[in-house]
């Protein structure tokens, strides 16, 4: 075969069966079919335990201010222990200046217990004798004023402290939380394209969005609020052994019957919370995909579809949030019932206790106050259970994300061209998107520096599968790619695709202004050379239309401007990069015939002493092409010069004499 201006060769063996879409397929794997309009991505469930310990330690790096929480929350929950066996003590001043002001003055103590014990038994006399009142002494308000003047001070101190406790707890959380979304938009990065071939955006954007917050709320709402429950617990046990081991025994009966209730409750809820973030993800992932081809919709008339599959993904969030939030809020109640049947047990002996003298009224009025605060954090640990797996349930799912197999890593002395010319080479090329599916196999392709090499072949064929590996936005299977001598695997990424320029039919643009979007390709660039770029792409002329000229502010969308000018403002934006080598796919798919045979021009001008890679459908765009590939199940079947494939009749004159044709009869 002769290879036309001596500029480019290829050989090609061992062609791989792919038929239609296949390509596409592929590429999307067993994740990608959806019902409608996209796919859901795989769920698969991780270890939750796992997962609550690794939570967990993202705070590690926050030790410090974990100390300081620790430390407030301890002077926070020890000042409000004491709190009530102060107050206790005003109790005891009010009972002994109560009962002491109904003896005559002069009496002693025990003059007084024993003139009790004469006229109303032994029972009431030992019931008075662990009293110390002083006969004929009434109430000493001075002493009580005292004794609630410390109460409050106590109870003050405790909620200074408790504010300061939760400032530095708010700001570990949050600074852990943004280390957290740093790290997941750095490993997006680093993901390979296969990764986002297999999710739905709004599934990514969930992860991304809604479960991340969802961590960073949960741990708001509990972390402090563990801490000081568990504090309490553990000061509040000390304070009831110390006023009545009998009676802090009695208290701890509830502890292994609440552990019990709350262990089997939240084993039952564990999967539900689960099954609720997984099915936000994929409600989302819906919802982003039906706004973002809402005209699709509508053009397709498949409003009550979108609108049915909205209702399913509804109801089985629905379903799944409320048997999460009800079967954890049981906990609650449960853990009220066991705390009140305690209340009263102890309620009920330390009557008794008090009736045989073994302990004061303020004592027991301060025990019990103890039992209320010793129940209300194991409730409080108990009902934190629903958030506390609610958020474990999303940082299963963001850790998955930060888990994913990532691309591989940049060599760590990257080498580079010595010049970049543009001299790319495919030697013995393999790829395969699924192990078992070969596409490209022993892909053999020289392209000379500057000439332009135009791809063509029918859906499937593996065109853009070649310019995904000159990008390396896939690594082949086998073989290798050199860009001017030097293997692109050697290089950085970074690297490569500052000297490639690339057009994609599908447009991207972000919010902000046409001037903008243009200088996206090049950081540097003046006014001026936006100016110019886009003159050379002819965006300048509707762009001089526009109220408020390159300064009009478009959205993600493109709002504004039509699909055809939106792709000459990506076509600018590859001017103005002004890139070694050229990669347009189907660049000029969205520009009407006029637009076209002008961007043509400027892209002969674009292309002077750059290598092109241009895929196109339409073969009237690539006739002065200094080479044309027919690509057909991953391999290469002709290649040529447009006259001379023409000449030939084979693949290529079929194609197109039957472009030809079509546009006659639409013509007619």
């Amino acid at each position: 075969m002769t290879t036309p201006k001596n500029a480019t060769t290829a050989t090609t063996a061992k062609p791989a069966v792919v038929s239609g879409s296949a390509e596409a397929a592929a590429r999307r794997g067993t994740g990608g079919a959806g019902r409608f309009m996209g796919g859901q991505a795989t769920e698969k469930s991780m270890d939750f335990k796992g997962s609550g310990k690794r939570m967990l330690g993202m705070l590690g790096r926050e030790r410090t201010a974990l100390s300081g929480v620790v430390a407030l929350g301890t002077l926070s929950v020890g000042c409000a222990v004491i709190g009530p066996k102060i107050l206790g003590h005003a109790t005891d001043l009010i009972v002994k200046g109560s009962i002491g002001a109904g003896f005559p003055p002069g009496l002693t103590h025990d003059q007084a217990v024993a003139a009790v014990r004469q006229h109303a038994g032994n029972h009431a006399a030992s019931v008075l004798n662990a009293v110390p009142f002083t006969p004929g002494q009434g109430i000493d308000f001075g002493a009580i004023g005292t004794v609630l003047l410390w109460v409050l001070a106590v109870y003050v101190a405790s909620g200074i402290f408790g504010i300061v406790q939760g400032r530095l707890a708010a700001g570990a959380i949050n600074r852990t939380v943004n280390r957290l979304r740093t790290d997941v938009d750095t490993k997006l990065s680093r993901l390979p394209l296969s990764y986002f071939d297999r999710q739905s955006r709004g599934e990514v954007l969930s992860r991304v969005t809604n479960d991340i917050d969802n961590i960073g709320q949960s741990m708001q709402q509990t972390m402090g609020q563990v801490v000081n429950s568990l504090l309490t617990i553990v000061g509040v046990l000390a304070m009831m052994f110390w006023i009545s081991w009998i009676l802090a025994l009695i208290a701890l009966i509830s502890v292994p019957i609440s552990v019990v209730v709350a262990a089997r409750v939240g084993k039952r809820a564990q999967p539900q919370f689960v099954a609720q973030w997984k099915t936000t993800g994929k409600l989302n992932g819906h919802i982003e995909e039906m706004y973002t081809g809402h005209s699709l919709v509508k053009v397709f008339g498949r409003e009550k579809e979108a609108a049915e599959i909205f209702r399913q993904e509804n109801e089985a969030l629905y379903a799944a949030g409320f048997k999460a939030q009800f079967i954890s809020g049981t906990i609650q109640p449960a853990m009220m019932l066991i705390s009140n049947l305690n209340y009263v047990l102890v309620a009920v002996v330390g009557g008794l206790r008090v009736a045989s003298g073994a302990l004061s009224i303020g004592d027991v009025q301060a025990f019990i106050q103890y039992s209320r605060q010793f129940s209300q954090p194991l409730t409080q640990v108990a009902s934190m259970a629903n958030l506390v797996q609610s958020g474990v349930a999303s940082a299963e799912r963001v850790f998955e994300l930060l888990d994913a197999e990532e691309q591989s890593a940049d060599p760590l002395s990257p080498e580079r061209p010595a010049e970049l010319r543009g001299l790319v080479s495919f030697e013995d090329v393999a790829f395969r998107y699924d192990p078992e599916k070969p596409l490209i196999e022993d892909l053999s392709l020289k392209v000379e520096p500057g000439h332009t090499v135009a791809i063509v072949g029918p859906t499937g064929a593996g065109k853009t599968t070649m310019v995904n590996l000159l990008m390396r936005f896939y690594e082949v299977s086998g073989g290798r790619i050199t860009l001017d001598g030097v293997d692109i695997a050697a290089m950085s990424r970074e690297e490569l695709r500052s000297g490639i320029g690339m057009v994609l039919q599908d447009t991207w643009l972000f919010g902000g202004s046409i001037a903008d979007n243009i200088a996206y390709g090049s950081v540097n660039a003046t006014r001026e050379q936006v100016v110019e770029a886009a003159k050379a792409a002819h965006v300048d002329r509707f762009v001089r239309t526009l109220p408020d000229g390159y300064d009009t502010v478009i959205d993600d969308e493109g709002t504004g401007v039509s699909a055809g000018e939106k792709q000459l403002i990506t076509i600018a934006r590859a001017f103005l990069a002004q890139p070694s080598i050229l990669v347009l796919d189907e660049a000029t798919s969205s520009v009407d015939t006029r637009t076209e045979v002008l961007i043509q021009r400027a892209m002969a001008t674009l292309r002077t002493g750059r290598t092109s890679f241009v895929i196109a459908h339409r073969l009237s765009t690539i006739r002065d092409a200094d080479v044309i590939l027919v690509m057909e199940a991953g391999a290469i079947v002709e290649q040529g010069s447009h006259d001379d494939l023409i000449a030939s009749g084979g693949a290529y004159a079929k194609l197109y004499q039957a472009q030809f044709a079509q546009a006659v009869a639409e013509t007619a």
